[in-house]
């Protein structure tokens, strides 16, 4: 349970800590604009590496996958902000190297739902 254990403490303080600056401190519009919600992040075992899973919430007049590219890119360039800030709030020695991943579960989600729901239907 050790190990495990502080990669899930570790990883739930960086989500925090991220969501947190999002709301209060990021000044990029591309992410200070957005309702971005951040998953799940998942910290290497040495706790080097940290790769955060993010969902940027679409309008229905846009396109998701410029969104998402678009925040991606955001996130990207934001890296050395998020790290310093991370850093700061958990006092940790050395912070991880931040990955930024898009969220795809919740489209796959859907596409099961689906499947099911086809699989399901009546015959006529």
């Amino acid at each position: 349970m050790g190990k495990n254990y502080r990669q899930g403490r570790l990883g739930e303080e960086i989500k925090k800590s991220i969501s947190g600056y999002l709301l209060n401190g990021i000044k990029d519009p591309r992410l200070s604009t957005r309702i971005i919600t951040i998953s799940a992040v998942e910290v290497s075992s040495d706790g080097s590496y940290a790769t955060v899973f993010f969902t940027p919430l679409t309008l229905s007049g846009e396109d998701s996958n410029e969104v998402s590219k678009e925040v991606l890119s955001a996130f990207n360039n934001a890296k050395g902000l998020f790290r310093t800030k991370i850093s700061h709030d958990i006092k940790l020695r050395h912070a991880p190297e931040l990955n930024f991943k898009l969220d795809s579960s919740m489209e796959y989600g859907r596409h099961i739902d689906e499947i099911i729901d086809e699989i399901n239907k009546p015959e006529r």
